[in-house]
């Protein structure tokens, strides 16, 4: 499991953002059109890279355990509002490449795999989203 993610601004940028996950550190920034500096990924963009990652690594987990000729596998991720009875929601549109020599019932059962990632379930679901004040 994931620990702990500590974000604080690097007073760097007016929106630049340090993100320490275990020993590795991050930069986080909007783009020149919202106000940064595009120094770093934007916050859905890191949405989606966990996303791509997971479900990329996932892939590659049953892969192995089931022997399959999975050579490579690329996740592509777009971000849109969509509009559902008349309510505007988030979309993640995620096109995955899988290289390798795959039948096509092997193929299908990499997608349906792919549904099955631990971020993919996350955020399918509603979260429970806690938030307090430190003291």
């Amino acid at each position: 499991m994931s620990g702990t993610v500590i974000v604080r601004e690097n007073g760097l940028g007016r929106y630049q953002q340090e993100v320490i996950a275990g020993q590795h550190s991050l930069l986080a920034d909007e783009p020149v059109d919202m106000g940064g500096n595009d120094a770093g990924p934007a916050p859905f963009d890191f949405l989606m890279a966990g996303l791509g990652a997971c479900t990329s690594m996932t892939l590659r987990m049953y892969a192995e355990r089931k022997g399959l000729a999975l050579r490579n596998v690329r996740v592509e991720l777009a971000h849109a509002k969509v509009e559902i009875d008349g309510v505007a929601r988030d979309c993640i549109r995620r096109n995955i490449t899988l290289d390798g020599d795959l039948t096509p019932e092997q193929r299908q059962r990499l997608l349906e795999i792919a549904n099955k990632c631990p971020v993919h379930r996350a955020l399918s679901q509603s979260f429970q989203l806690d938030c307090e004040l430190a003291d």
